[in-house]
């Protein structure tokens, strides 16, 4: 890698301007319409805004080159008395600098370049999307609008979301699935329990066998995801001196990309006690794991990247489910990401630009 002081500083500051945008979940607005205005002007760009759900920019004149698309979300977690941002040195603070603005101020600064140079140095087409709301349930997605606006998005070869992982490919993510156990019992008196029927040791007996059960690890090809369930909720209880008539526990199970979700359901209704009901409240999809795309080869060797599987759920999977393959790969931290000293490595975001760039243009040698 060979960055010029010139684009250290402006991929710096371009991040620090982004941090400084409060964008949390629902409010990106001022963001959206920032990132717009330094995007509208380019010539080999089109920009599509999508009001309330992001921004779509496509090349203005496809080719017959393939397309790969950069997509980062705009809005972060709460503030943390993060904001406005700061650079000591080598790093960047502040709210969403891993997760995800140094991705989103690398997006931005490619787009610049693209449109300042010649298509005919260029292997691929390349796309950006910028969209809202990915820190809150899937729910809540704004990818489908984004879908919907930009048609050509299902064109795709790669779609690279540039989630924080250090500079590395992390390939594929698990599925998220959320239960409910509900146990029910007949409340009382408890200076005379033997006239009800306590729930919560009811639930205390039953949940026991779910506590034994081990990570699973599942290997495909050459990646390890692991499956694990855990138990992150409960409650119950009606007042101090009352034997509760109902329990509920929240069940989360993270299940690889070996599973469909109507599976990974399946496997979670076999587990549950019987004197228990069982409820889903939600469960979103895994990605498949693409290790079999040129593309994610390409970019793995140019880079000289290492390779890990997804341990976690991430927007690859609602590109996934419309038959896209997609990875993660971006410049933040995800040990930094949410945190109250929530910081971005400056030349990890200058490195991944580079990396990227030298991904677009034509070199035979890496193909």
């Amino acid at each position: 890698m060979q960055p010029t002081s010139d684009l250290e500083r402006r991929l710096a500051l371009r991040t620090l301007e982004l941090v400084d945008i409060s964008s949390v979940s629902h409010n990106e607005a001022q963001l959206a319409a920032h990132i717009a205005g330094l995007l509208r002007p380019l010539r080999q760009l089109e920009l599509t805004e999508v009001a309330g759900h992001g921004l779509c920019l496509a090349p203005a004149v496809p080719s017959n080159r393939p397309l790969v698309v950069l997509a980062g979300h705009l809005d972060t977690v709460p503030e943390q008395d993060n904001l406005p941002g700061r650079i000591d040195g080598q790093t960047l603070h502040g709210l969403g600098a891993s997760d995800m603005k140094g991705a989103l101020a690398v997006m931005i600064e490619l787009a610049r370049w693209l449109d300042a140079g010649s298509a005919a140095d260029r292997v691929l087409d390349c796309g950006f999307l910028f969209f809202a709301r990915e820190e809150l349930p899937v729910s809540e997605s704004a990818v489908p609008a984004l879908f919907s606006s930009w048609p050509r998005l299902r064109e795709a070869a790669l779609v690279v979301v540039m989630e924080p992982t250090d500079c590395t490919l992390q390939i594929g993510c698990l599925g998220n699935l959320n239960a409910e156990l509900t146990f029910r019992g007949r409340s009382a008196h408890s200076a005379r329990p033997w006239q009800g029927e306590n729930a919560l040791h009811k639930a205390i007996a039953a949940l026991r066998p779910l506590t034994a059960i081990e990570p699973r690890p599942v290997r495909i090809g050459e990646l390890t995801y692991t499956e694990v369930l855990s138990l992150t909720q409960i409650a119950g209880g009606i007042a101090q001196n009352v034997i509760p008539d109902r329990v509920t526990c929240h069940l989360n199970f993270r299940y690889a990309p070996t599973r469909t979700p109507d599976e990974a359901e399946d496997y979670l209704r076999g587990l549950a006690p019987e004197v228990a009901e069982l409820r889903v409240v939600g469960n979103s999809p895994p990605a498949r794991a693409a290790v079999d795309n040129r593309w994610v080869r390409r970019l793995q060797a140019i880079g000289g990247l290492a390779v890990e599987a997804k341990q976690a759920w991430t927007p690859v999977a609602e590109f996934s489910a419309e038959g896209l393959d997609a990875i993660n790969f971006g410049p933040g931290a995800s040990r930094f990401a949410h945190q109250r000293d929530e910081q971005v490595h400056l030349p990890d975001v200058v490195r991944s630009f580079d990396i990227l760039r030298r991904f677009i243009l034509v070199d035979e040698a890496a193909n």
